[in-house]
């Protein structure tokens, strides 16, 4: 019978990447996504750090032994999966902002839809706006950032030297901060327009009173604010393009500021 016995401490070593590799993947769009099978998630994530482990130079750890020092390493772990997952999440949510801003102007906050990926109720428009973000994430390869600096990250973060410092949570928040800004910047020409076409129809109620403007400014602000959207699509692409891009290289500089 074959019995197949590993070292404690490199057992150990294992599975502390494993962790890593299971928190960054988490935090991956498309790959967090609760209609992915968990069973693929999982052989994705155990099929990455099996490749990725006999190469990384971890090093000698002391203290494998401590059950305290294990729980408080994979405690860091989870956190650094969470901090990357909520700063692109941020990126995410302003796109998704933007097109519930415009949904509402355009009378079609009421048409709501499910979300597969948090399990609630949004705006359809806001929904658009997000698949179409998340498919010029997909075709400019900006995932594969995500593969590269969770390999990069045990060379600028090794195990166990995780640290929530204040640099850190200022990034955070001001990630948050320009979560409202990349929704008016993506949003921008939707918004304008819908503004002036509500303004034109108030000097239209006022100048021809027995016309009833509820009727027909309705379905023409719909028609207005989507021919709009169609329109700045082009403006849109390239927009979320730089952004993904800039993102992509923030990522490694974020990993910097969660060492000692």
């Amino acid at each position: 019978m074959l019995a197949l016995r590993l070292p404690f401490d490199q057992l150990m070593l294992f599975f502390m990447v494993l962790l890593r590799v299971v928190a960054i993947l988490a935090a991956m769009p498309v790959f967090s996504s609760r209609n992915l099978p968990v069973m693929i998630k999982a052989g994705l994530a155990l099929a990455i750090a099996l490749a990725i482990f006999p190469v990384l130079d971890l090093g000698r750890v002391a203290g494998l032994e401590n059950w305290a020092l294990l729980v408080v390493g994979a405690t860091g772990e989870v956190l650094l999966g969470a901090c990357l997952g909520l700063l692109v999440r941020l990126l995410f949510a302003g796109v998704q902002m933007a097109g519930q801003i415009a949904g509402y102007q355009m009378g079609l906050a009421i048409a709501n839809i499910m979300d597969p990926a948090t399990s609630l109720q949004i705006p359809i428009l806001a929904q658009a706006y997000n698949l179409m973000a998340m498919l010029i994430f997909l075709t400019i390869d900006a995932h594969h950032w995500f593969f590269r600096s969770m390999v990069d990250s045990f060379h600028l973060l090794p195990l166990f030297n995780f640290r929530l410092s204040a640099p850190v949570i200022n990034h955070l928040f001001d990630t948050a901060g320009a979560m409202f800004v990349i929704a008016v910047k993506i949003g921008a020409p939707v918004i304008v327009v819908l503004i002036l076409t509500s303004v034109a129809f108030g000097l239209l109620a006022r100048t021809v009173p027995q016309m009833n403007i509820f009727i027909v400014a309705m379905p023409l602000k719909i028609v207005v604010g989507l021919a709009f959207v169609i329109f700045s699509l082009p403006y849109c692409r390239l927009f979320l393009i730089a952004l993904f891009r800039d993102f992509g290289t923030q990522l490694n500089g974020v990993i910097r500021l969660m060492g000692p």
